[in-house]
């Protein structure tokens, strides 16, 4: 069973930056497909970015709403995965949650249910 706890929200003001951390367990970390997820109030869990493990290391992704703005990454050795966010606007507001996957592939999992473990949530609210 992998556990998965995220830190790392809070309130900023527009332009700022905050660094989530998705620390997991339970299972041999880079064999796990990771990615952030986040939800604003009545709306879907959107993908915000993944890393994905593949023969040759990892590959990432991020979704086009957050494409220069965030980076996603992982330390090995402390089994964590981080999303680095710069240039924040009150449009990134919501709640965000890390995902894992231990499943076979190659990556390119873009959907909720394509994971099958997922962390508490952490609040990321940017003021105007």
């Amino acid at each position: 069973q992998v556990q998965l706890v995220e830190s790392g929200g809070g309130l900023v003001q527009a332009g700022g930056s905050l660094r989530l951390s998705c620390v997991a367990s339970g299972h041999t970390f880079s064999d796990l497909h990771i990615a952030w997820f986040r939800q604003a109030p009545g709306k879907e869990r959107d993908f915000v970015a993944a890393v994905w493990s593949i023969w040759s290391g990892t590959s990432t992704h991020h979704a086009d709403s957050v494409k220069g703005r965030f980076t996603i990454s992982r330390d090995t050795a402390k089994n964590t995965v981080y999303l680095q966010m710069n240039s924040l606007k009150p449009e990134d507001t919501a709640v965000y949650s890390c995902a894992a996957t231990a499943k076979y592939g190659s990556g390119n999992y873009f959907t909720s249910r394509d994971y099958d473990y997922w962390g508490q949530g952490t609040q990321v609210t940017v003021s105007s």
